[in-house]
Protein backbone atom coordinates (compact mmCIF):
# COMPACT_ATOMS: atom_id res chain seq x y z
CA UNK A 1 0.00 0.00 0.00
CA UNK A 2 2.75 2.64 1.02
CA UNK A 3 5.58 2.67 -1.21
CA UNK A 4 8.81 4.74 -2.23
CA UNK A 5 7.31 6.37 -5.15
CA UNK A 6 4.87 8.76 -3.06
CA UNK A 7 5.24 12.04 -1.47
CA UNK A 8 5.52 12.50 2.26
CA UNK A 9 2.27 14.11 1.52
CA UNK A 10 0.40 11.29 -0.29
CA UNK A 11 2.03 9.02 2.07
CA UNK A 12 0.58 11.35 5.49
CA UNK A 13 -2.97 11.15 3.56
CA UNK A 14 -2.72 6.93 3.59
CA UNK A 15 -1.51 6.88 6.77
CA UNK A 16 -3.97 8.39 8.83
CA UNK A 17 -6.73 7.32 6.74
CA UNK A 18 -5.48 3.44 7.31
CA UNK A 19 -4.39 4.37 11.25
CA UNK A 20 -8.36 5.51 11.67
CA UNK A 21 -9.32 2.17 10.22
CA UNK A 22 -7.47 0.56 12.90
CA UNK A 23 -9.70 1.72 15.70
CA UNK A 24 -12.26 -0.27 13.92
CA UNK A 25 -10.66 -2.97 12.07
CA UNK A 26 -7.48 -3.62 13.47
CA UNK A 27 -4.57 -5.38 11.37
CA UNK A 28 -2.11 -7.58 11.85
CA UNK A 29 0.96 -6.77 13.62
CA UNK A 30 2.97 -6.91 10.57
CA UNK A 31 1.33 -4.10 8.76
CA UNK A 32 0.38 -2.33 11.56
CA UNK A 33 4.17 -2.14 12.30
CA UNK A 34 4.71 -0.94 8.67
CA UNK A 35 1.62 1.62 8.96
CA UNK A 36 3.12 2.88 12.20
CA UNK A 37 6.53 3.26 10.70
CA UNK A 38 6.05 6.09 8.11
CA UNK A 39 4.37 9.32 9.95
CA UNK A 40 4.11 12.56 7.58
CA UNK A 41 2.33 15.68 7.99
CA UNK A 42 0.17 17.54 5.72
CA UNK A 43 3.49 20.09 4.91
CA UNK A 44 5.16 17.56 3.81
CA UNK A 45 7.72 17.15 7.06
CA UNK A 46 9.96 14.24 7.82
CA UNK A 47 8.35 11.32 8.87
CA UNK A 48 9.05 9.69 12.23
CA UNK A 49 9.96 6.26 12.81
CA UNK A 50 9.56 4.01 15.48
CA UNK A 51 12.92 1.86 15.93
CA UNK A 52 11.48 -1.46 15.59
CA UNK A 53 14.18 -3.27 17.34
CA UNK A 54 13.15 -0.92 20.52
CA UNK A 55 9.60 -1.81 20.14
CA UNK A 56 10.43 -5.59 20.01
CA UNK A 57 13.32 -4.67 23.45
CA UNK A 58 10.28 -3.10 25.49
CA UNK A 59 7.79 -5.56 24.89
CA UNK A 60 10.16 -8.28 25.72
CA UNK A 61 11.32 -6.33 28.78
CA UNK A 62 8.20 -6.25 30.07
CA UNK A 63 7.56 -10.10 30.01
CA UNK A 64 10.92 -10.28 31.33
CA UNK A 65 11.01 -8.08 34.40
CA UNK A 66 7.50 -9.59 35.18
CA UNK A 67 8.94 -12.89 35.14
CA UNK A 68 11.53 -11.64 37.55
CA UNK A 69 9.06 -10.26 39.67
CA UNK A 70 6.86 -13.10 40.13
CA UNK A 71 9.92 -14.27 42.13
CA UNK A 72 9.42 -12.45 44.68
CA UNK A 73 6.46 -10.47 44.26
CA UNK A 74 3.33 -12.34 44.23
CA UNK A 75 0.36 -10.98 42.27
CA UNK A 76 -0.15 -7.21 41.71
CA UNK A 77 0.04 -7.54 38.49
CA UNK A 78 -1.69 -4.03 37.55
CA UNK A 79 0.90 -2.83 39.93
CA UNK A 80 3.53 -3.78 37.98
CA UNK A 81 2.51 -2.89 35.04
CA UNK A 82 1.46 0.83 35.83
CA UNK A 83 4.95 0.97 37.59
CA UNK A 84 6.76 -0.01 34.33
CA UNK A 85 4.08 2.66 32.28
CA UNK A 86 5.37 5.67 34.83
CA UNK A 87 8.87 4.44 34.41
CA UNK A 88 9.40 4.26 30.76
CA UNK A 89 6.98 7.88 30.18
CA UNK A 90 10.06 9.15 32.62
CA UNK A 91 6.91 10.02 35.55
CA UNK A 92 6.66 9.09 39.15
CA UNK A 93 4.29 7.33 41.78
CA UNK A 94 2.29 7.99 44.52
CA UNK A 95 1.15 4.45 45.93
CA UNK A 96 -1.66 3.81 48.69
CA UNK A 97 -1.96 1.10 50.51
CA UNK A 98 -2.45 -0.57 53.82
CA UNK A 99 0.59 -1.94 55.62
CA UNK A 100 2.28 -5.27 55.04
CA UNK A 101 1.30 -5.26 50.98
CA UNK A 102 4.81 -5.55 49.67
CA UNK A 103 5.59 -1.55 48.39
CA UNK A 104 8.73 -1.54 49.63
CA UNK A 105 10.14 -5.18 48.38
CA UNK A 106 8.35 -4.50 45.23
CA UNK A 107 9.95 -1.17 44.46
CA UNK A 108 12.92 -2.55 45.65
CA UNK A 109 12.86 -5.60 44.12
CA UNK A 110 12.17 -3.94 40.68
CA UNK A 111 15.40 -1.75 40.82
CA UNK A 112 17.69 -5.36 41.26
CA UNK A 113 15.89 -5.94 37.92
CA UNK A 114 16.58 -2.80 36.10
CA UNK A 115 20.50 -2.11 37.54
CA UNK A 116 19.32 0.61 39.23
CA UNK A 117 20.83 2.28 42.52
CA UNK A 118 17.58 2.22 45.10
CA UNK A 119 17.26 4.45 48.28
CA UNK A 120 14.63 4.07 50.72
CA UNK A 121 14.15 7.19 52.75
CA UNK A 122 11.24 6.86 56.05
CA UNK A 123 9.59 10.15 56.20
CA UNK A 124 9.09 10.88 59.45
CA UNK A 125 7.98 14.38 61.45
CA UNK A 126 11.83 15.42 62.62
CA UNK A 127 13.21 14.73 58.74
CA UNK A 128 14.74 17.44 57.14
CA UNK A 129 15.30 18.25 53.80
CA UNK A 130 18.96 18.21 54.35
CA UNK A 131 18.44 14.43 55.35
CA UNK A 132 17.48 14.18 52.24
CA UNK A 133 19.16 15.79 49.81
CA UNK A 134 22.35 15.81 51.64
CA UNK A 135 24.30 18.00 53.84
CA UNK A 136 27.25 20.90 53.63
CA UNK A 137 30.12 20.43 55.58
CA UNK A 138 33.02 22.63 57.00
CA UNK A 139 36.15 20.89 55.41
CA UNK A 140 39.97 21.89 55.87
CA UNK A 141 42.46 22.61 53.40
CA UNK A 142 45.46 21.05 54.76
CA UNK A 143 47.70 22.63 51.96
CA UNK A 144 46.20 26.26 52.97
CA UNK A 145 44.69 25.95 55.86
CA UNK A 146 41.33 27.34 54.61
CA UNK A 147 38.13 26.01 55.54
CA UNK A 148 35.73 25.50 52.28
CA UNK A 149 32.69 24.40 52.42
CA UNK A 150 31.91 21.02 50.86
CA UNK A 151 28.14 19.15 50.22
CA UNK A 152 27.60 15.65 50.51
CA UNK A 153 25.13 13.96 48.69
CA UNK A 154 22.32 12.54 50.46
CA UNK A 155 19.92 9.23 49.23
CA UNK A 156 18.11 11.37 46.85
CA UNK A 157 21.15 10.92 44.81
CA UNK A 158 20.32 7.69 43.36
CA UNK A 159 18.12 6.11 40.61
CA UNK A 160 15.39 4.97 42.06
CA UNK A 161 13.57 6.90 45.21
CA UNK A 162 11.12 5.00 47.92
CA UNK A 163 9.58 7.67 49.29
CA UNK A 164 8.10 5.49 52.61
CA UNK A 165 4.78 7.25 54.17
CA UNK A 166 5.30 10.86 52.50
CA UNK A 167 2.52 11.96 54.37
CA UNK A 168 4.13 11.71 57.46
CA UNK A 169 6.86 14.88 56.96
CA UNK A 170 5.83 18.09 56.95
CA UNK A 171 5.43 20.43 53.51
CA UNK A 172 9.20 21.77 53.94
CA UNK A 173 10.98 18.79 53.39
CA UNK A 174 7.81 17.79 51.12
CA UNK A 175 8.32 20.65 49.30
CA UNK A 176 12.39 19.52 48.91
CA UNK A 177 11.48 16.71 46.88
CA UNK A 178 8.89 17.96 44.78
CA UNK A 179 12.04 20.01 43.24
CA UNK A 180 13.90 16.98 42.94
CA UNK A 181 10.71 15.46 40.72
CA UNK A 182 9.80 18.13 38.50
CA UNK A 183 13.25 19.69 37.60
CA UNK A 184 15.63 16.61 38.30
CA UNK A 185 18.11 19.03 40.86
CA UNK A 186 18.17 19.89 44.30
CA UNK A 187 19.36 23.20 45.05
CA UNK A 188 21.54 23.55 48.20
CA UNK A 189 23.26 26.89 49.71
CA UNK A 190 22.44 28.39 46.50
CA UNK A 191 23.85 25.58 44.04
CA UNK A 192 22.05 23.22 41.60
CA UNK A 193 22.99 19.67 41.88
CA UNK A 194 21.98 17.52 38.83
CA UNK A 195 20.75 14.37 39.88
CA UNK A 196 20.83 10.95 38.20
CA UNK A 197 19.55 9.64 35.36
CA UNK A 198 16.94 8.20 35.23
CA UNK A 199 15.50 9.52 38.36
CA UNK A 200 11.93 7.71 39.50
CA UNK A 201 10.59 8.56 42.73
CA UNK A 202 7.46 6.25 43.84
CA UNK A 203 5.99 7.20 47.19
CA UNK A 204 4.10 4.94 49.66
CA UNK A 205 1.11 6.75 52.25
CA UNK A 206 -1.28 4.50 54.79
CA UNK A 207 -4.66 5.23 53.93
CA UNK A 208 -5.76 4.43 57.69
CA UNK A 209 -3.66 6.67 60.03
CA UNK A 210 -4.33 10.14 59.44
CA UNK A 211 -3.26 11.54 63.13
CA UNK A 212 -0.04 13.16 63.19
CA UNK A 213 0.21 13.38 59.10
CA UNK A 214 0.74 16.22 56.53
CA UNK A 215 -1.66 15.46 53.57
CA UNK A 216 -0.44 16.73 50.40
CA UNK A 217 -1.89 19.48 48.87
CA UNK A 218 -3.89 18.55 45.66
CA UNK A 219 -1.12 20.98 43.61
CA UNK A 220 1.62 19.14 44.78
CA UNK A 221 -0.04 15.49 44.12
CA UNK A 222 -0.57 16.64 40.35
CA UNK A 223 3.19 15.97 40.10
CA UNK A 224 2.96 12.36 40.20
CA UNK A 225 2.13 10.88 36.92
CA UNK A 226 -0.13 7.83 38.53
CA UNK A 227 -1.76 7.38 42.19
CA UNK A 228 -2.14 3.54 42.29
CA UNK A 229 -3.99 1.69 44.72
CA UNK A 230 -2.28 -1.66 46.19
CA UNK A 231 -4.84 -3.88 46.99
CA UNK A 232 -5.02 -6.88 49.25
CA UNK A 233 -4.44 -10.39 47.27
CA UNK A 234 -6.62 -12.78 46.31
CA UNK A 235 -6.83 -15.76 48.46
CA UNK A 236 -5.10 -17.87 45.98
CA UNK A 237 -2.50 -14.82 46.15
CA UNK A 238 -2.47 -14.99 49.64
CA UNK A 239 -2.21 -18.55 49.82
CA UNK A 240 0.88 -18.31 47.78
CA UNK A 241 2.47 -15.60 50.02
CA UNK A 242 1.73 -18.12 52.95
CA UNK A 243 3.04 -21.06 51.52
CA UNK A 244 6.95 -19.47 50.18
CA UNK A 245 7.25 -16.48 52.67
CA UNK A 246 7.62 -18.91 55.40
CA UNK A 247 9.79 -22.00 53.69
CA UNK A 248 12.86 -20.62 54.27
CA UNK A 249 13.43 -20.19 50.46
CA UNK A 250 15.42 -16.88 49.30
CA UNK A 251 14.74 -15.85 45.53
CA UNK A 252 17.03 -13.74 43.70
CA UNK A 253 16.25 -11.54 40.36
CA UNK A 254 18.37 -10.98 37.64
CA UNK A 255 19.06 -7.47 35.97
CA UNK A 256 17.42 -7.15 32.57
CA UNK A 257 17.76 -3.78 31.40
CA UNK A 258 20.85 -0.84 32.27
CA UNK A 259 20.36 2.42 32.63
CA UNK A 260 21.74 3.51 29.34
CA UNK A 261 19.21 1.12 27.90
CA UNK A 262 16.11 2.85 30.08
CA UNK A 263 16.98 6.13 28.99
CA UNK A 264 16.86 5.16 25.26
CA UNK A 265 14.05 3.15 25.61
CA UNK A 266 12.59 6.44 27.31
CA UNK A 267 12.88 7.86 24.12
CA UNK A 268 11.82 5.64 21.64
CA UNK A 269 8.53 5.86 23.47
CA UNK A 270 8.16 9.43 22.90
CA UNK A 271 8.47 9.04 19.14
CA UNK A 272 5.47 7.04 19.18
CA UNK A 273 2.51 8.28 16.91
CA UNK A 274 -0.78 8.99 18.34
CA UNK A 275 -3.98 10.04 16.35
CA UNK A 276 -5.75 12.86 16.49
CA UNK A 277 -8.79 11.24 17.93
CA UNK A 278 -6.87 9.82 20.28
CA UNK A 279 -5.70 13.34 21.45
CA UNK A 280 -9.09 14.73 21.30
CA UNK A 281 -10.47 11.48 23.35
CA UNK A 282 -8.19 12.01 26.05
CA UNK A 283 -8.81 16.06 26.08
CA UNK A 284 -12.66 14.64 26.22
CA UNK A 285 -12.33 12.68 29.54
CA UNK A 286 -9.76 15.43 31.16
CA UNK A 287 -12.12 18.67 30.08
CA UNK A 288 -15.48 17.15 31.48
CA UNK A 289 -14.15 16.67 35.06
CA UNK A 290 -14.01 21.00 35.15
CA UNK A 291 -16.64 22.90 36.72
CA UNK A 292 -18.56 25.52 35.18
CA UNK A 293 -17.78 24.35 31.45
CA UNK A 294 -19.95 24.11 28.77
CA UNK A 295 -21.34 20.71 27.88
CA UNK A 296 -19.88 18.78 31.34
CA UNK A 297 -22.50 15.99 32.29
CA UNK A 298 -24.69 16.66 35.43
CA UNK A 299 -23.35 13.68 37.45
CA UNK A 300 -19.97 16.03 37.14
CA UNK A 301 -21.55 19.44 38.52
CA UNK A 302 -23.30 17.75 41.22
CA UNK A 303 -20.17 15.59 42.97
CA UNK A 304 -17.04 17.37 42.02
CA UNK A 305 -15.38 20.04 43.67
CA UNK A 306 -12.78 20.58 41.15
CA UNK A 307 -11.64 19.16 38.11
CA UNK A 308 -8.09 18.42 36.29
CA UNK A 309 -5.45 20.16 34.67
CA UNK A 310 -3.96 20.18 31.36
CA UNK A 311 -0.79 18.00 33.23
CA UNK A 312 -3.63 15.19 33.11
CA UNK A 313 -4.03 15.14 29.59
CA UNK A 314 0.11 15.02 28.82
CA UNK A 315 0.23 11.80 31.29
CA UNK A 316 -2.65 10.38 29.72
CA UNK A 317 -0.95 10.53 26.17
CA UNK A 318 2.71 9.82 27.02
CA UNK A 319 1.25 7.16 29.28
CA UNK A 320 -0.71 5.66 26.67
CA UNK A 321 2.52 5.70 24.16
CA UNK A 322 4.38 3.67 27.12
CA UNK A 323 1.49 1.31 27.15
CA UNK A 324 1.08 0.83 23.69
CA UNK A 325 4.50 -0.37 23.08
CA UNK A 326 4.40 -2.61 26.09
CA UNK A 327 2.01 -4.30 24.48
CA UNK A 328 3.64 -4.56 21.29
CA UNK A 329 1.79 -1.91 19.45
CA UNK A 330 3.39 0.74 17.76
CA UNK A 331 0.10 3.24 17.95
CA UNK A 332 -1.38 4.44 20.55
CA UNK A 333 -5.72 3.34 20.75
CA UNK A 334 -8.26 4.77 22.80
CA UNK A 335 -8.00 1.57 25.05
CA UNK A 336 -4.92 2.83 26.20
CA UNK A 337 -6.38 5.66 27.54
CA UNK A 338 -9.16 3.73 29.29
CA UNK A 339 -7.03 1.88 31.08
CA UNK A 340 -4.84 5.02 32.36
CA UNK A 341 -8.08 7.48 33.28
CA UNK A 342 -7.92 5.88 37.24
CA UNK A 343 -4.25 6.67 38.09
CA UNK A 344 -4.19 9.69 36.13
CA UNK A 345 -7.16 11.16 36.96
CA UNK A 346 -8.00 9.94 40.39
CA UNK A 347 -5.36 12.37 42.48
CA UNK A 348 -6.72 15.37 40.42
CA UNK A 349 -10.26 14.88 40.69
CA UNK A 350 -11.81 16.36 44.27
CA UNK A 351 -15.25 15.02 45.09
CA UNK A 352 -17.35 17.58 46.69
CA UNK A 353 -18.90 16.99 50.03
CA UNK A 354 -22.28 15.62 48.84
CA UNK A 355 -20.17 13.05 46.63
CA UNK A 356 -18.65 12.21 49.84
CA UNK A 357 -21.80 11.82 52.04
CA UNK A 358 -22.79 9.12 49.42
CA UNK A 359 -20.06 7.43 49.66
CA UNK A 360 -18.64 8.14 45.85
CA UNK A 361 -15.26 8.41 45.16
CA UNK A 362 -12.96 9.69 42.37
CA UNK A 363 -12.77 6.34 40.40
CA UNK A 364 -16.67 6.46 40.94
CA UNK A 365 -17.23 9.43 38.54
CA UNK A 366 -13.96 8.51 36.14
CA UNK A 367 -16.02 5.10 35.32
CA UNK A 368 -18.91 7.26 34.39
CA UNK A 369 -17.05 9.53 32.26
CA UNK A 370 -15.96 6.64 30.40
CA UNK A 371 -19.51 5.16 29.73
CA UNK A 372 -20.23 8.45 28.88
CA UNK A 373 -17.97 9.32 26.13
CA UNK A 374 -18.00 7.52 23.08
CA UNK A 375 -14.49 6.12 21.78
CA UNK A 376 -15.54 5.81 18.05
CA UNK A 377 -14.08 9.28 16.61
CA UNK A 378 -17.32 9.61 14.54
CA UNK A 379 -19.70 9.31 17.72
CA UNK A 380 -17.33 11.49 19.38
CA UNK A 381 -16.93 14.49 16.82
CA UNK A 382 -20.87 14.50 15.88
CA UNK A 383 -22.31 14.48 19.47
CA UNK A 384 -23.70 17.76 20.31
CA UNK A 385 -22.43 18.10 23.66
CA UNK A 386 -18.80 17.06 22.26
CA UNK A 387 -18.92 20.00 20.30
CA UNK A 388 -19.34 22.51 22.74
CA UNK A 389 -16.46 21.29 24.92
CA UNK A 390 -14.13 21.40 21.67
CA UNK A 391 -15.91 24.63 20.79
CA UNK A 392 -15.05 26.24 24.01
Amino acid sequence: WLNASQTGHEQGILYRFIHQLQCYFPLPFSASQRMNDIMASDNQEQSIDVDSDSVKQLADAREKITTQLSRVIIGQQTVIEELLISMFSQGHCLLEGVPGLAKTLLISTLADTLSLSFSRIQFTPDLMPADMTGPEVLEENKSTGSRERRFLEGPIFSSMILADEINRTPPKTQAALLEAMQERQVTVGGVRHKLTRPFFVLATQNPIEQEGTYPLPEAQQDRFMFKIFVDYPNFDEEFEVARQTTAGQADTVDSILSAEEIISLQQTVRQVPVSEHVIRYALSLVRQTRIGREGIPDFITENVAWGAGPRAVQFLIIGGKARALLHGRTHVATEDIQALAKPVLRHRITVNFAAESDGMTSDDIIEQLIDVTPSKEDELTNDARFQKIFAS
